[in-house]
């Protein structure tokens, strides 16, 4: 089953996970040393990341090392751009508005 990628990043746990992994790959054990937890309550964090497609596996010898999927959190920016525009617009407005209001006090 997807996961839903907002559901993903709710968790503060996947959210450190994404930080950690965003500057080098790191396998299940470096990241459970990472965290002081167990093996297994990391793996179930990477899965619900890579069923969202927020990481990727990559087998090296014997070791699954995880990497972060930049093109997944472009979603996530993409849809948080819109609002952003909205909120840069309307601060505009407020600094026109305090603007006319300050030359008006002069």
């Amino acid at each position: 089953m997807k996961q839903d990628l907002f559901q993903a990043i709710a968790d503060p746990t996947r959210r450190a996970i994404l930080t950690l992994i965003a500057i080098q790959a790191l396998t299940p054990t470096a990241m459970a040393e990472q965290f002081d937890m167990s093996r297994q309550a990391v793996s179930k964090h990477i899965k619900v990341l890579q069923d969202c497609e927020l990481i990727r596996p990559e087998q090296a010898g014997r070791e699954i090392y995880y990497h972060f999927n930049p093109k997944k959190i472009q979603e996530i920016d993409n849809w948080i751009a819109q609002f952003r525009k909205n909120w840069e617009t309307q601060f505009n407005q407020l600094d026109d508005v305090l603007s006319t209001i300050k030359k008006q006090k002069k």
